[in-house]
């Protein structure tokens, strides 16, 4: 018998899942980055450096004295590696045998893309093998010597060939710039290298996504992964669940089918309704955009590939979630050689709650956000709707960026 989910429960349960509901969820340090990873399965990696990149800011949120070199040692410690899970990610090394059937399936050759030359990766792998741990730029610096017969485009792509179809790995990184090395390098002995079976692998899918979701459904579990069999298989995990009794299939509206942990429906959450969390466009929280637009009726999209002109709220939002509920956005940028980071439109949507609710807890996090970017200094541009300006810049500049 389903069972029904309210709204104000359905939030709860997700932001306890996600880490947003206490201000230490994982602990601190470099511990507290390897247990958010492994509850949440993976961090995206993205490239754009408008404010502090996703990876970094997305630990940050949920550990307030992340430090980025927490991340590399974990890296350097073989406790974490990057790999593709939705999108390129940092996941835990726990978890390494469950993406041995994405390689195999491209090693196999059965892959449009990264159709590298057989020559040129036997010779990036003969190269690392005999030499040591290489970048990219390693091989453009090779392509430039006297009698190279071939330049360094073919190289790089033999790198990520030989990434995705899990021959090289990455040992470590500096800023976006990655340095490979071979697998058998990189892995520790005692981690299992076996292929899960269909089974196991949807198993691995459906209890990720519950442990970091509290809910799911079908299409968030197989969200950009293809094929009927991975289907069958995950709805069988999850009718086994059922008759198990660790999950209940609810009904909320508008989805078909939901599933939920039965501890987290049993649960008493520690809850501060007053907490403002600054989220980055890459966050776990709302990265499925029609699991928050179904949750919290919240319509968020990241508008940077949009065309300028088209752009409603800005290039690069970041959602503000007061509570339990969204209460807008903000258009940043942090200026680096000025130490500034500047809230270019910072678009507040939610008329129903009081702004002496949200303004001073959203000033101080900003200003906790700009030490995070290395600025020394905040600056409000725009404010919609307007009449919020004067309320905003009052509390801004009684901030005390010394303390």
């Amino acid at each position: 018998m389903e069972k029904t989910l309210t709204p104000e429960q359905l939030k709860l349960v997700t932001l306890e899942s996600q880490g947003l509901t206490q201000n230490i969820p994982f602990g601190t340090g470099k511990t507290a980055v390897l247990n958010a990873l492994e509850h949440l399965g993976y961090i995206q990696i993205d490239t754009l450096s408008i404010v502090e990149r996703a990876h970094h800011h997305t630990l940050w949120t949920r550990i307030p004295d992340f430090q980025a070199d927490d991340l590399e040692e974990l890296v350097k410690d073989r406790k974490v590696f990057e790999y593709w899970f939705h999108a390129a990610s940092y996941l835990p090394m726990q978890d390494f045998r469950y993406v041995l059937p994405q390689m195999l399936t491209i090693k196999r050759g059965e892959s449009r893309y990264y159709n590298a030359d057989p020559k040129v990766m036997e010779y990036v792998v003969d190269t690392i093998r005999n030499e040591g741990p290489k970048r990219a730029r390693d091989f453009e610096n090779e392509s430039h010597k006297t009698g190279s017969w071939w330049n360094w485009k073919p190289a790089k792509l033999a790198l990520e060939r030989l990434f995705m179809q899990g021959d090289l790995m990455i040992s470590g990184r500096s800023g976006m710039q990655k340095t490979y090395d071979l697998a058998e390098r990189v892995l520790p002995s005692f981690i299992d290298t076996t292929e899960p079976t269909p089974l196991e692998l949807a198993e691995y899918l459906v209890k990720t996504n519950l442990r970091a979701y509290g809910f799911t459904t079908l299409k968030q579990i197989t969200h950009l992964r293809k094929g009927n069999d991975l289907k069958k298989n995950v709805n069988q995990v999850l009718q086994t669940m059922l008759e198990e009794g660790s999950i209940s299939q609810v009904k909320i509206g508008g989805l078909s089918s939901a599933f939920v942990r039965n501890d987290m429906l049993e649960k008493t959450f520690d809850f501060k309704d007053s907490n403002i969390w600054l989220l980055s466009p890459f966050d776990n929280a709302v990265i499925h955009r029609d699991r928050i637009k179904q949750v919290f009726d919240f319509d968020f999209r990241l508008e940077c590939y949009t065309p300028k002109e088209k752009r409603q709220y800005g290039y690069f939002c970041l959602p503000i979630l007061f509570g339990d509920q969204f209460i807008g956005r903000v258009d940043c940028k942090a200026h680096r050689k000025e130490k500034k980071l500047e809230l270019i439109h910072l678009h507040i949507e939610n008329s129903t709650i009081e702004p002496e609710l949200w303004f001073k807890p959203f000033v101080e996090t900003m200003k906790r956000f700009a030490v995070f970017n290395s600025c020394e200094s905040l600056v409000l541009t725009k404010v919609s709707p307007s009449k919020l300006s004067t309320l905003v810049k009052k509390e801004l500049s009684r901030l005390n960026f010394k303390k």
